[in-house]
């Protein structure tokens, strides 16, 4: 496993799964772009370490329990592609939307980016409308 490759297992251990905050500088570089996330509120935008953990904690809000099982890992050069699944429990509000309690699963797989052992950004492709037909969101 690469030094890139073993950050970004500690970066969704520490970050992701954990909620490390205070972890998010020691990964990031001052700017990370978000490439391509259909449906993620900051798709297209590129963010600092503070925006980024702004991001981290309002994502995980909602889910205390969120957690990212990491699939397959393909690197090539300064990108890695990553499948995971994530799961978490709604237990607390989504927007207006109040805690509904419920379990979801979902996979989905995000190409990182790296510069000087950094993150420099992601593009990711996930099934967000699944998540909210788990939540019960609909209907």
């Amino acid at each position: 496993m690469t030094d890139n490759a073993d950050r970004l297992r500690q970066f969704m251990q520490r970050v992701w799964n954990a909620g490390d905050a205070a972890a998010v500088g020691e990964f990031l570089a001052p700017q990370y772009t978000i490439y391509s996330d259909p449906g993620d509120p900051w798709d297209g935008q590129t963010l600092t370490t503070a925006s980024f953990t702004d991001r981290l904690l309002t994502s995980r809000a909602p889910f205390p329990d969120l957690h990212f099982e990491i699939g397959e890992l393909i690197e090539a050069g300064d990108r890695i592609a990553l499948s995971w699944t994530m799961r978490g429990t709604q237990r607390g509000p989504m927007g207006e939307r109040p805690p509904t309690g419920r379990a979801f699963a979902v996979q989905g797989m995000t190409i990182y980016y790296f510069a000087d052992g950094l993150l420099v950004g992601h593009r990711q492709v996930v099934d967000r409308l699944s998540v909210a037909q788990q939540l019960g969101l609909f209907g």
